[in-house]
């Protein structure tokens, strides 16, 4: 994904000549679009990203604001409390639709978060240290249940997808391999790389560099479809776990209460920016779904997967922590 920071200037002022309105009422000042998550991970490529043209789009700075912490929940929880005004924006992945995870939550991600438009869908890519004698997916099965409780897989956080992920092939292959959290994507394959964690989950665009570098290996791609960024990667369910279906998705959402016009036009630049051939091709060619959903299809997709990740929790038998 971090190349489409070097998409044309000719592209960005098309955008900019598109969107932009004279003396709008909104937006009138810059607005932060909040990241859960540090640097350099999936979720906040994708905020850099979206910034970049929305920005453009609108004629404001966006000013993209990293308060990683406790699965992103630190992050959401500011955004909540924000005033609903337009100007304070989350990009969320697909933790926020996990809340039977936690205890005590301060929100309710259903009720206190207003969609905005849902950006993309994309697998994540099972990776693992070279070293270890691991190249399919049914190697690792087999190395997992050789050694109950001695394999280690990173995450980007209790919550995170691919902490979830792992935990739902933990569950149906009868593994037992220990959860390591990090606070984000980044930090995650940081540890891969230095040999704390053996395999991980982890977002493609965040993963690509390292893969093309020889510095991790690819098994398993998470969803049913391969990924057109690693086409030779199977998926999981063709290596032998039939049906094992995840993703992660990159989400901007608002303060409940925000108001509709502010909503609206947010949602409606994002759709033209996720739908502009170059934007698409480039997404497509990073393993992403180009998704750019109206506010009305945004609330229904997540509704949706607060439905589908509680039922994974409550069959990996995880506990709230």
């Amino acid at each position: 994904m971090a190349h489409l920071f070097n998409a044309a200037p000719a592209l960005v002022v098309l955008l900019a000549a598109a969107s932009l309105v004279s003396a709008q009422e909104f937006p009138t000042k810059p607005i932060r679009l909040v990241v859960g998550f540090q640097p350099g991970g999936g979720v906040d490529k994708s905020a850099r990203f979206i910034g970049k043209y929305l920005s453009e789009a609108v004629g404001q700075s966006i000013v993209v604001d990293n308060r990683p912490g406790a699965a992103g929940n630190i992050a959401v929880n500011s955004v909540v409390k924000a005033p609903p005004d337009g100007y304070t924006l989350l990009m969320a992945n697909a933790t926020v639709a996990m809340p039977g995870l936690f205890k005590n939550m301060p929100f309710d991600a259903a009720k206190d978060l207003e969609p905005v438009s849902l950006l993309a869908i994309g697998p994540s890519v099972l990776v693992a240290h070279p070293s270890m004698p691991i190249k399919r997916l049914k190697d690792l099965i087999s190395l997992a249940k050789a050694k109950p409780k001695q394999l280690l897989y990173g995450s980007g956080g209790v919550g995170n997808i691919t902490h979830l992920e792992m935990e739902l092939l933990n569950a149906v292959t009868r593994t037992r391999m220990v959860h390591v959290p990090y606070k984000g994507s980044a930090p995650s394959i940081v540890g891969l790389l230095t040999g704390e964690v053996h395999v991980l989950f982890t977002s493609i665009p965040a993963a690509l560099g390292q893969v093309k570098a020889g510095k991790m290996r690819p098994i398993a791609v998470s969803t049913r479809k391969r990924s057109s960024a690693l086409p030779g990667v199977p998926t999981v369910d063709e290596s032998g776990v039939p049906g094992y279906d995840a993703a992660s998705w990159y989400f901007v959402l608002a303060p409940a209460g925000t108001p509709k016009k502010n909503i609206e036009l947010l949602s409606r630049e994002i759709v033209k920016i996720v739908n502009v051939p170059e934007i698409k091709a480039t997404l497509v060619a990073d393993g992403f779904e180009p998704a750019g959903y109206t506010p009305v299809e945004s609330a229904r997709f997540l509704q949706e997967e607060l439905k589908k990740w509680a039922n994974v929790i409550r069959t990996a038998g995880l506990k709230p922590e």
